[in-house]
């Protein structure tokens, strides 16, 4: 056995589930060819390149699939073809998830190019849309400071302020977008100009432009009083303006939109949202899928050759094939999940290798919350699922897959078609409800 804290430690935190990897990782695994051959390279990268005018792509999939992992991989990829590329996850300083509008995304995409993009052209197209709304804006920057007082960066910072308001102070939100509300499209019109002026001047022989704005898919869905979802505000009844922008755009939406009775409209507004599915550990008639096994164990594998490289993997840092097997099926090929399990199984170690009882703790501890993520009246619907493997188009389908209780996966067949397929999460087998539905279809 080894009995090392530090191992221990360096093992947990290169587990970290929250953390992307940058394009290049040696810890990337490609996983194309278990995932029903989808490639974010081809699929948007292609058409990005290949296309004489501006782009606005939708990229969608489960939480924690890898989605962000491919965006970034796509920002290089895009580089080396001459794009500069601007990205950035919206949640992490702009828009509050629980609560999110297309004003909110609008300012948050005007706060990132600010910022990735007044070095090479002026921001004064900008500074004098919100100088003409200063009146109506200052409080609710919390300022009370005069605009024309204010040094040039000073009122740029003034936008960072809006969507650090926006998405921190609840209270303020909806004053903000009472204000900003009716200039979208004058607001949209000075960005442009700011747009054509950083074009002509991109540094590094680039040639063309995109933004890539991630975690938008991570809105939860908010219904006014008639119905209408904040889904449908953001990406249809705004999708003129979400494409407005003079640059190549790509947008991930949540996967119950691409789901939903409006996915026709997505498609012929857009195209079609590329969607990134689990890696497929079984197969549609439930017997391990050996091929996807072996890539799910090459995640884990990849992160301990950085930590302890001489280790075995199946006998020095877990106790058994079998235990490690039982922790990556249990994943059921969601890599945000497989991090999860194994990094809660190292922190339940005092020393390698990781047991079987670790591994079941953590299992069990997942397991649970799945349970709490489940009404009452959705275990008949897992049920089926888990019988039929097909998903009906209906909201309360739409939300288990939403919380990744139900799982997409894809496989080519023997023609070359690609066939989709659902599964539960292989937690929920386990669930005690979960079976009771399961003995009352049978």
């Amino acid at each position: 056995m080894v009995n090392s804290t530090d191992l221990l430690a360096n093992l947990y935190n290169a587990f970290n589930p929250f953390e992307p990897l940058p394009a290049g990782d040696p810890k990337y695994v490609d996983c194309q060819d278990v995932r029903g051959d989808a490639d974010i390279l081809q699929e948007l990268g292609n058409r990005m390149q290949l296309a004489n005018t501006n782009t606005c792509q939708l990229y969608s999939g489960h939480r924690g699939a890898g989605k962000s992992t491919e965006l970034l991989r796509l920002k290089k990829y895009l580089e080396n073809r001459k794009f500069y590329v601007v990205y950035f996850a919206a949640d992490e300083e702009d828009i509050d998830s629980e609560d999110a509008q297309y004003t909110d995304i609008l300012l948050a995409c005007t706060r990132r190019l600010l910022k990735d993009l007044k070095g090479i052209a002026s921001p004064r197209p900008i500074l004098d849309w919100l100088k003409d709304r200063w009146v109506d804006l200052k409080d609710l920057a919390l300022t009370p400071i005069e605009f024309e007082k204010m040094a040039v960066e000073v009122q740029l910072a003034q936008f960072a302020k809006l969507t650090a308001n926006l998405r921190a102070v609840p209270e303020l939100r909806q004053k903000i977008r009472q204000k900003i509300d009716p200039h979208t499209v004058t607001l949209i019109q000075v960005l442009n100009e700011f747009l054509v002026d950083a074009k002509q001047h991109l540094p590094n022989s680039y040639n063309k432009l995109a933004v890539i704005v991630d975690n938008l898919d991570r809105m939860v869905l908010v219904k006014d009083g008639d119905g209408r979802t904040n889904y449908e505000e953001v990406f249809l009844d705004r999708s003129e303006q979400l494409q407005a922008l003079d640059c190549h755009l790509i947008y991930t939406v949540p996967i119950s939109m691409v789901y939903s009775t409006r996915a026709t409209d997505l498609r012929d507004i857009y195209g079609d949202p590329q969607i990134l599915p689990m890696i497929m550990v079984n197969t549609l008639k439930g017997e391990v899928y050996q091929p996807g096994l072996k890539k799910v164990k090459e995640v884990i594998n990849k992160r301990v050759r950085q930590i302890a490289p001489e280790l075995s993997l199946e006998k020095e840092i877990f106790d058994s094939p079998q235990t490690l097997d039982r922790l990556c099926l249990m994943s059921g090929g969601h890599v945000r999940n497989l991090l999860l399990l194994t990094q809660d199984a190292i922190g339940r170690s005092e020393e390698l290798p990781v047991s079987e009882k670790a591994v079941r703790r953590a299992i069990t501890q997942a397991r649970d919350t799945y349970r709490r993520a489940v009404e009452n009246h959705q275990w008949r619907l897992l049920a089926e699922v888990s019988c039929s493997k097909r998903i009906i188009n209906d909201d309360l389908y739409r939300s288990l897959m939403y919380n990744r209780c139900l799982l997409e996966y894809r496989y080519l067949d023997d023609d070359g078609e690609m066939q989709r397929w659902y599964d539960i999460h292989p937690l929920i087998q386990g669930i005690p409800e979960f079976k009771e539905a399961v003995a009352k279809l049978s």
